[in-house]
């Protein structure tokens, strides 16, 4: 299974895990038809196309005005990368019909999977990243460690010149005489001029994880990415046929840790089915916290992962 497509000024591919990814919120725009637009982290990671891989938790094929087109999932250590198959990469459509397949008849799947930045920006200025599939395939999980731990080293290298950044000028003098690499300069200011100050425990969590299982892990915690965790593909479908516009996502939120059966549901789950049903990404976000840290009728059992509170 494989595909490809040829675009001009191709840029690297970026190794980059979920969550970094997802949280992005500042999009650099190229001026010209064939300039490049980046998503950028609050790492100052500039993204135009990423390498990413995961278990596959989720595909569909939907039929629009100009084709059928395909969405999916991609669960890492830190979360989960949304996808598609747009109608014009025909090219792509066998080996997404295969997957689609695959993920049907309940297979686990591990997918590496090259895409292109690709966001979309709700009125209220909300921020919903997703990719661009170039080109798809199922590897083993040799290829998956190795990924895990490349991603983990390109993230572990971002961190430290985000620690080394701090207390610095904005300028690029500045940021070099700080010892930040040169291809982390121009990202890392934009970053900082975006995005507030923020915790990065997180970021250390994920790369301990994906460390701990690619080098030591077990294969029970290797299998927790090739399993579905989060919401059923039908649940999301069901909000989104019943959704007329942005309802209120802390009933998305509470309608689906309510009717789960008690099952842990992650971060990111939430909120794509409260984007699915009409909100911004920024109110689904806000929507989770207020209701584990103001109301407390959510908890947050495991890192990242919430239930109804007992």
């Amino acid at each position: 299974m494989s595909g490809s497509s040829t675009f001009r000024g191709r840029q690297s591919a970026v190794r980059i895990f979920a969550q970094e990814y997802s949280e992005s919120s500042l999009i650099e725009r190229g001026l010209g038809e064939y300039d490049p637009s980046f998503v950028i982290t609050k790492l100052g990671a500039k993204v135009n196309r990423c390498l990413v891989c995961g278990g596959l938790e989720r595909m569909e094929r939907r039929d629009g005005d100009s084709g059928p087109f395909y969405r999916g999932q991609v669960r890492d250590p830190s979360g989960t990368h949304y996808f598609d198959v747009a109608p014009f990469q025909p090219e792509l459509h066998p080996d997404a019909e295969e997957l689609l397949a695959r993920f049907e008849s309940g297979d686990s799947v591990l997918v590496s999977i090259v895409g292109r930045q690709k966001s979309n920006e709700s009125e209220d200025g909300g921020i919903f990243t997703s990719l661009r599939a170039e080109s798809f395939t199922e590897v083993g999980l040799d290829d998956y460690k190795s990924w895990m731990v490349d991603t983990a080293d390109a993230t572990l290298r971002r961190l430290e010149a985000y620690d080394s950044s701090q207390g610095e000028e904005l300028t690029e003098e500045s940021m070099r005489k700080a010892g930040v690499p040169e291809d982390l300069v121009d990202g890392l200011i934009k970053s900082k001029e975006h995005y507030a100050e923020f915790d990065t425990e997180a970021y250390r969590v994920w790369i301990l994880k994906a460390f701990s299982r690619a080098l030591g892990g077990s294969e029970e915690d290797l299998d927790t990415d090739l399993e579905p965790v989060g919401i059923e593909a039908a649940q999301v479908e069901k909000i989104e046929v019943q959704s007329t516009g942005a309802g209120d996502p802390r009933d998305v939120i509470l309608g689906i840790l309510g009717s789960n059966g008690g099952e842990l549901v992650e971060y990111e789950d939430l909120v794509g089915a409260c984007i699915s049903a009409g909100s911004s990404r920024e109110d689904a976000e806000n929507a989770v916290m207020g209701l584990k840290d103001d109301t407390m009728e959510i908890s947050e059992p495991k890192f990242g992962f919430f239930s109804i509170s007992v």
